[in-house]
């Protein structure tokens, strides 16, 4: 009982502390949330830039290469059910770039994105410093976690999004032709774009277990809403697949069911995400 009210003491003091910040002095530490974050970003971007060789060669160009790792696995994989149909991006084919400062725009941009990617995990956590005096001291406990797991589930999402999505989507449109007298030639601005929405995209939606408790907390989902409306949430998965990936069936549904898994798990985070407020509630 003393342990509660002592808790709960310290709880309503943290809350008016956060309370006693004036709209102005809110703006200052959202001002200064936003430039750190933005420094990060850029310090990342610097460094992307100066190592330009490894970031284009080694890693946004070799997803269209024979001898890629996925590439490599999808073909053996089709070999093993005797299918060549999965051996991708066997034909080599030319980046061209047809804009006079096409290249240095584009090495702008993509060291821009991999700051952002590398900077993610601190840019949470600005952001979790900034909303966390107005959070209890319970609830601080819960959400201090989910800045760990927020930056695992984006790389993961990142990665998913390189190794298996990027070489699909690659040979997909490289070999997609509308009549055999047109020859695709490649623009790298073209071939850098799809590869970083692809990225972001999967990084993004990798976040939905976060989103989950997020809600959950704020009592705005709870489980059997996530079970009434799974059908539902099939639904704008497959849409959501079918935005990321190119329009076939096979590259939507490697894309789906890892997102279908994730809303799985979303549902069991907001089952223990409501069980406890259920329990604090009675207490």
């Amino acid at each position: 009982m003393f342990k509660n009210n002592k808790e709960k003491n310290k709880n309503t003091a943290v809350r008016s502390n956060a309370k006693e910040m004036s709209f102005l002095d809110h703006l200052e530490e959202l001002r200064w949330t936003i430039i750190k974050s933005v420094v990060s970003v850029m310090i990342f971007a610097v460094v992307a830039f100066i190592f330009k060789d490894i970031i284009f060669d080694e890693v946004l160009f070799a997803p269209r290469e024979p001898d890629f790792f996925t590439n490599l696995k999808f073909c053996d994989f089709g070999k093993f059910i005797g299918s060549e149909s999965l051996c991708i991006n066997t034909t080599y084919f030319d980046i061209i770039n047809i804009q006079m400062s096409g290249q240095f725009m584009t090495h702008i941009k993509v060291s821009l994105v991999i700051g952002f990617i590398l900077a993610f995990p601190y840019i949470f956590w600005q952001f979790w410093q900034f909303i966390s005096p107005a959070l209890h001291t319970n609830e601080k406990g819960y959400a201090r976690g989910s800045v760990f797991w927020s930056s695992v589930l984006f790389i993961m999402g990142v990665l998913f999004g390189y190794y298996i999505i990027t070489p699909i989507t690659v040979h997909f449109f490289s070999n997609y032709m509308v009549s055999e007298t047109v020859d695709n030639q490649i623009n790298l601005t073209s071939y850098i774009s799809i590869i970083n929405s692809v990225v972001l995209s999967c990084g993004v939606v990798f976040e939905l277990p976060i989103l989950i408790f997020f809600l959950s907390k704020a009592g705005i989902v709870s489980p059997e809403f996530l079970k009434k409306y799974r059908k539902h949430a099939l639904i704008i998965i497959l849409t959501l697949s079918a935005i990321i990936t190119p329009p076939d069936i096979f590259s939507q549904i490697i894309v789906s069911i890892p997102l279908l898994i994730l809303y799985e798990v979303g549902i069991i985070i907001s089952k223990r995400v409501t069980k406890k407020r259920a329990l604090q509630t009675s207490s």
